[in-house]
């Protein structure tokens, strides 16, 4: 059974950080593509940043050189440090996995970033 579990959102301030993390279950991690995406209230989903099994990255032009994407493959976590928070970052933040042409997807957690 393939599970993703995000933690670590909540309040912020803007300028504040936050680090989400996600841990996964039931895959070959160390295989697997990994990603964070957000839906703000009332838009899409957007991907934010994505990181590869080789440890390749990209992020939405939104966020670099705010965010930094990791992964720790032997602890089956992926991770998203946000720095500099924008009330414009309010959205709930998914983890995604992608292995062997499937998608799986973490129920979310919420990052509010307001004075």
């Amino acid at each position: 059974q393939v599970q993703l579990v995000e933690s670590g959102g909540g309040l912020v301030q803007p300028g504040g950080s936050l680090r989400l993390s996600c841990v996964a279950s039931g895959i070959i991690f160390s295989r697997t593509v990994m990603s964070w995406y957000r839906q703000p209230p009332g838009k899409q989903r957007e991907l934010v940043a994505a990181i590869t099994s080789g440890g390749n990255t990209i992020y939405a032009d939104s966020v670099k050189g705010r965010f930094t994407i990791t992964r720790n493959n032997a602890k089956n976590t992926v991770y998203l440090q946000m720095n500099n928070l924008k009330p414009e970052d309010t959205a709930v933040y998914y983890c995604k996995g992608g292995y062997d042409g499937m998608d799986y997807w973490g129920k979310g957690t919420l990052v509010t970033v307001s004075s």
